[in-house]
């Protein structure tokens, strides 16, 4: 049985935070994207979820997942910056937005980087994915990156091709976007300042393709990154970062109907994640925030808390009753425990943000008891057992539920 705790204690400490604060709610962002994802990076923080599991066609979007995976081969060894790459007739083939490569051409990797981040060339992700496929083919490539896309937790996304295709098997969820752009940032910083250039000019060529679409670089909002998309099928997307102070959030947005819509969607949602929430922190690490029974232990029960700081973001005009808290876990816990050993869940439920999960540990070493408190303990549980009766152990299962 796991018990839910609501926790009276945690939750006047979080108003007491809250007090200069308004007591209106803040107001959600209305977005018009058919599905949309805001996530604080700093605190972990959601901050908008919406239809955010649903696959849909990502567009060029999904070039992040061919991105990833180029980053790996080459922080692995298995590619370098400085390899020349053959084109095939295949990859020429690509139309859409491309770097206009043909099939005499060897281009250098670090080139077809920029040419995917930059100019988000079809055919320079179709050369990445033949050079890295288990079989030399895009489609092997694509089953590749399908299974990678599942190791990283990403359970809504598959590929049919490496650029975002229209293909009915091509398909990702706004939080799967916003799970692959997380993971460039922090794994692969070295790459990431790629995405905040403006323009690319490769050979000479094309000289109506060389801006980056990505239409909040230079506006001073802090944005730096990632990637737009469009297709007729998918409408018109962006994969955005944006950083102020210490502050870094990630967004997605889908299903827009133009050009001007993302642009002016995309500006808006920037502000309203750095405007309408602030930082608070809820508890200090190491702070005592509950306790859970033992059983057969050299004491009765064991302190819960956090390894780290418990920061999060609430809204700027936050509603009077705070954030409310709850702490699940299976209990009694069996004695010997050690400290920071996780034990359960601390739920947490900001007034207009969508619920967060953080792992409660223990705050102290129970180690177990001796003979004397196993037979205690064997006694106390049974005689519980009794007097709760049939009756009673249903309505606590319900409880629990």
């Amino acid at each position: 049985m796991m018990p839910r705790k609501p926790l009276p204690a945690l939750k006047a400490l979080l108003v007491t935070a809250c007090l200069a604060a308004s007591t209106l709610p803040a107001a959600a962002f209305d977005t018009s994207a058919r599905a949309a994802y805001v996530a604080d990076l700093s605190t972990g923080t959601v901050l908008l979820a919406k239809d955010a599991d649903t696959p849909l066609p990502p567009a060029s979007m999904s070039k992040l997942m061919t991105l990833y995976v180029a980053f790996e081969a080459i922080r692995d060894g298995r590619l370098s910056l400085d390899e020349r790459l053959p084109v095939s007739q295949h990859a020429m083939d690509y139309g859409g937005s491309t770097m206009f490569l043909d099939t005499t051409d060897h281009v250098k990797v670090r080139d077809l980087l920029q040419g995917i981040i930059v100019l988000s060339g079809n055919d320079a992700c179709a050369v990445i994915a033949e050079a890295l496929s288990p079989d030399g083919t895009e489609a092997g490539f694509a089953r590749y990156m399908t299974q990678r896309a599942q190791q990283l937790g990403m359970t809504s996304s598959s590929f049919a091709n490496s650029n975002g295709w229209p293909d009915p098997y091509q398909r990702m969820s706004v939080r799967d976007l916003a799970l692959i752009a997380t993971r460039i940032i922090e794994d692969f910083p070295e790459f990431y300042p790629l995405f905040s250039e403006t323009e690319y000019k490769f050979d000479g060529r094309a000289p109506q393709n060389i801006h980056n679409r990505n239409p909040l670089l230079g506006l001073g909002i802090g944005a730096d990154g990632l990637k737009t998309g469009h297709t007729q099928e998918a409408g018109y997307g962006l994969v955005g970062s944006a950083k102020q102070g210490d502050r870094r959030v990630v967004f997605v947005l889908s299903g827009l109907d133009s050009v001007q819509a993302r642009a002016e969607e995309s500006r808006s949602v920037v502000n309203w994640a750095f405007r309408n929430f602030r930082e608070t922190t809820l508890v200090p690490a190491g702070e005592v925030i509950t306790t859970a029974p033992v059983f057969q232990g050299a004491a009765s029960e064991v302190g819960l808390t956090v390894t780290e700081d418990l920061i999060t973001l609430v809204p700027v005009l936050q509603a009077s009753e705070g954030v409310t808290s709850e702490a699940v876990f299976d209990g009694p816990i069996q004695a010997p425990i050690d400290a920071g050993q996780e034990l359960g869940r601390l739920i947490l439920r900001p007034e207009g943000l969508p619920e967060r999960s953080v792992p409660l540990v223990a705050a102290t070493a129970v180690p177990q008891g001796g003979f004397l408190t196993k037979v205690q303990s064997a006694a106390t549980y049974l005689m519980r057992r009794i007097n709760r009766g049939p009756a009673d152990e249903g309505a606590a299962t319900e409880a629990a539920s």
